[in-house]
């Protein structure tokens, strides 16, 4: 594997990992704090759809 396909390859973990931490945020409101910080899923929805979307661009841009 060429190191260019390594780094595309680290990129798209790093895009993945980013939308996965704010899924978690999101977990963590759901399962911890609904009632109190329930007004921040809409923010953190938007964010993750556009992480997911983003990621899944790359990796299509880059045949991963």
């Amino acid at each position: 594997m060429s190191e260019e396909v390594k780094a595309l390859k680290r990129e798209l973990a790093k895009r993945k990992r980013l939308a996965v931490e704010v899924a978690s945020e999101i977990h963590d409101i759901v399962e911890d704090t609904l009632w109190t910080n329930h007004v921040k899923l809409p923010e953190l929805s938007e964010k993750l759809r556009a992480l997911v979307e983003e990621a899944n661009t790359f990796k299509a841009e880059n045949n991963l």
